[in-house]
């Protein structure tokens, strides 16, 4: 199932709940995911809105990955139901070495309609994993979907650092994001739709690799699984849901 999941806190416990970043994961049908996690600018920037044509800094990054999820359900003690995910990293911006990385955690749904995710991960800010508390706000994920994928690796399979080109797109209801990877180089880009202009706007740029976001939203194209597409054809079409 598709799904647009945007947080609206996290806690590492014991501290308190904030939202430093502007985290947005937009998840295709067969469980395709790019996961964009942004620094606010500070109080006195301008705001995002503003920034559309400029690369900003890596600095404000505060993590990018693509991979793909699972989940399984239990029920609880109190008679609810809750679901454990799985979070299984193709590629990463903290390290080369993704593969086999993954994120696992468990979510209940609460009165206010909102997903408390609980579990323990590494703290980038210590380096040390901290359970933690993260609260989610879930986007009706309305069709079309279409996810793009460029995967040049090196084809090393003993975990070595691999340096070809990789990277995903995927296009979900007024979202599309994507993550790229080449070697140390790294992309990305988060696109929004605009109802007041009735135009795609470009909220988020990092980086000088294809990230082949603007070939997913070319309107009136009808995509085609298998079918190349971007500047140089090396991006593939992984997966279609037309509206």
């Amino acid at each position: 199932m598709a799904s647009i999941s945007i947080r609206k806190s996290i806690r590492w416990l014991p501290g308190e709940a904030e939202e430093p970043t502007l985290t947005v994961v937009l998840t295709s049908p067969a469980r395709r995911f790019v996961d964009l996690r942004i620094v606010k600018p500070a109080a006195s920037a301008t705001a995002d809105a503003d920034e559309s044509d400029a690369r900003l800094p890596f600095s404000r990054l505060d993590w990018a990955i693509a991979g793909t999820s699972s989940s399984t359900t239990r029920d609880d003690v109190s008679g609810g139901v809750i679901t454990h995910g799985k979070w299984t990293h193709w590629i990463d911006s903290t390290t080369r070495k993704a593969s086999g990385v993954v994120d696992e955690g468990d979510m209940v749904t609460q009165a206010d309609g909102t997903t408390l995710e609980t579990g323990s991960m590494v703290n980038p800010a210590t380096g040390r994993v901290t359970a933690y508390e993260e609260v989610w706000e879930d986007e009706e994920p309305a069709a079309p979907c279409v996810v793009l994928e460029v995967d040049e690796g090196d084809g090393d399979d003993d975990g070595g650092e691999g340096k070809g080109r990789q990277g995903r797109v995927v296009r979900l209801g007024r979202w599309c994001q994507g993550f790229v990877r080449e070697g140390e180089k790294i992309a990305l880009e988060r696109w929004l739709w605009s109802g007041e202009t009735n135009k795609w706007r470009r909220t988020v740029r990092m980086g000088d690799l294809d990230v082949a976001c603007e070939a997913a939203l070319e309107e009136g194209r009808e995509f085609k699984v298998g079918e190349r597409v971007g500047e140089d054809g090396a991006w593939r079409v992984v997966e279609v849901v037309e509206g």
